[in-house]
């Protein structure tokens, strides 16, 4: 028996390989399917099934393209409805993959379709537990995201999901390994545990909503301050439902190399993204103009997601050789519209001595010398508001980077106010800076460090949101 996670950080989200005698099975594969097939050539493995947990909202799923490459069938669990051939499996179904087997538990909750694939081995006895949403290690899926309109309240789908754990999960044995879909710093859940991977027994033992008293309780508190979900999620759903373009003809069609004066000329239009993805530490000094910066060191996919339109075509600045690395990765939100890249980067652009943008970067200790003397200064904090309500500077404005995908958000920054913008460690915070430069919005500073570096100076008055808190 082998089994592996495959994690991706910047998307908090875990793909599994199990295999077993030459037979192999992924489950919640990524759209870019290359790293399944290497391992199972690697391993002379064929692979004879590909499992989803649900339809994902997160991220645009492989199952199509891995589908495709390996004549394996895509199984989803009961009452799933698609628009492209899959195996809707029972509930209690058995598959096998060489000596093992695999075992559909149907768990609705976060979704209708949602199901955990329980692993048994070679003598039959339960293994582990692939728990996609339902389960994370310290948290369980949020209810929020697959109501029907007029039929299915957030609460009905909780209570959905404490049916599903008590009837399914909670008479596993303790010892049976949980293999959750995400981990810490998902959006699918609104208190991830540090942890990718976890037990029964130690879910049953430290997970706060399997220690419910009651099902109204469980109710309530798995569903007591969920934030908002991306605006990207019921997009990427959909998408996982209906069907994709192939990742290797979005990569061929975003792998277009533009030379500086036709690049010039194509973001004349104002309906163009021009999306730079070098870290927040090249962008700052110099950037071509209009550009908003999503650094590939950050959560790179999520907040291009969050805070672009899907139906805009995309321009790419990149550090040279991270162009297809930025495509496919937009391609993993379902963002296609990448139409080209600006050949030799920002490098060729000011060399060629075109109009260039810039945001002045500043210490903390600068910023907190200049706040008692100019009567005009706005500290912004973008950071989530329980972040801002932990403690924050007195006076600071609160716009959470989620909200600057509306322009609306940023109408009462005045042109004579001189705002300093900071976020907890400095990524966010130049997303946001260029987000406000694409506003005309332009005196600004960003403080580099954020929160963090902030935190670190004395005499810093700190206001904490009790009302928020509690």
């Amino acid at each position: 028996m082998f089994i592996k996670q495959l994690y991706t950080g910047c998307l908090s989200e875990a793909a599994y390989y199990i295999e077993s005698k030459g037979e192999a099975a992924v489950i919640d594969p990524l759209r870019d399917i290359d790293v399944y097939l290497e391992l199972a050539n690697e391993r002379k493995a064929t692979i004879k099934y590909i499992f989803e947990t649900h339809f994902h909202a997160d991220f645009v799923s492989g199952h199509l393209d891995l589908g495709r490459a390996t004549n394996a069938p895509i199984v989803y669990g009961p009452g799933t409805e698609t628009k492209f051939p899959v195996h809707i499996a029972k509930d209690g179904e058995l598959f096998r993959i060489g000596g093992l087997t695999i075992e559909v538990m149907h768990t609705p909750g976060h979704t209708l379709e949602s199901s955990c694939y329980l692993l048994k081995d070679e003598n039959g006895k339960d293994h582990c537990v692939f728990t996609g949403d339902t389960l994370f290690a310290g948290e369980v899926g949020r209810p929020d995201l697959a109501q029907k309109a007029g039929e299915l309240t957030t609460n009905d789908l909780a209570g959905m999901m404490y049916d599903s754990l008590h009837k399914k999960i909670f008479p596993l044995a303790d010892d049976v390994i949980v293999y959750p879909a995400h981990g810490p710093g998902s959006s699918c859940g609104k208190n991830m545990g540090p942890n990718t991977h976890s037990t029964i027994g130690e879910e049953k033992e430290y997970n706060y909503a399997l220690k419910a008293a009651s099902k109204e309780e469980f109710i309530r508190d798995v569903t007591d301050g969920i934030p908002p979900p991306p605006q990207y999620f019921p997009i990427n759903a959909k998408i996982n439902k209906e069907g994709y373009d192939s990742i290797d003809e979005v990569v061929v069609k975003g792998m277009k190399a533009i030379p500086v004066n036709e690049f010039k000329e194509m973001i004349k239009d104002d309906g163009i993204i021009i999306l730079d993805t070098r870290p927040s530490v090249e962008f700052t000094p110099g950037f071509v103009p209009g550009s908003v910066s999503i650094g590939l060191d950050g959560r790179f996919a999520e907040w291009a997601g969050s805070l672009l339109p899907f139906d805009a075509p995309i321009l790419l600045v990149t550090d040279p050789g991270k162009e297809k690395e930025s495509i496919i990765r937009l391609a993993r939100v379902g963002m296609d519209k990448v139409q080209g890249y600006l050949e030799g980067g920002y490098e060729a652009w000011k060399s060629a001595g075109e109009k260039t943008d810039m945001i002045i970067d500043i210490e903390a200790d600068e910023l907190m010398m200049d706040i008692p003397f100019d009567p005009n200064l706005v500290v912004l904090d973008v950071r989530r508001p329980a972040e801002y309500a932990e403690g924050h500077l007195k006076d600071a404005v609160n716009i959470p980077l989620n909200d600057m995908s509306d322009p609306g958000s940023m109408a009462n920054i005045e042109d004579n106010q001189n705002v300093y913008v900071h976020c907890a460690g400095g990524y966010r915070s130049v997303i946001a800076s260029s987000l406000l430069k694409r506003q005309g919005i332009h005196n600004i500073r960003n403080v580099v460090g954020g929160w963090r570096k902030i935190m670190e100076m004395e005499k810093v008055e700190i206001v904490k949101e009790k009302s928020v808190l509690n």
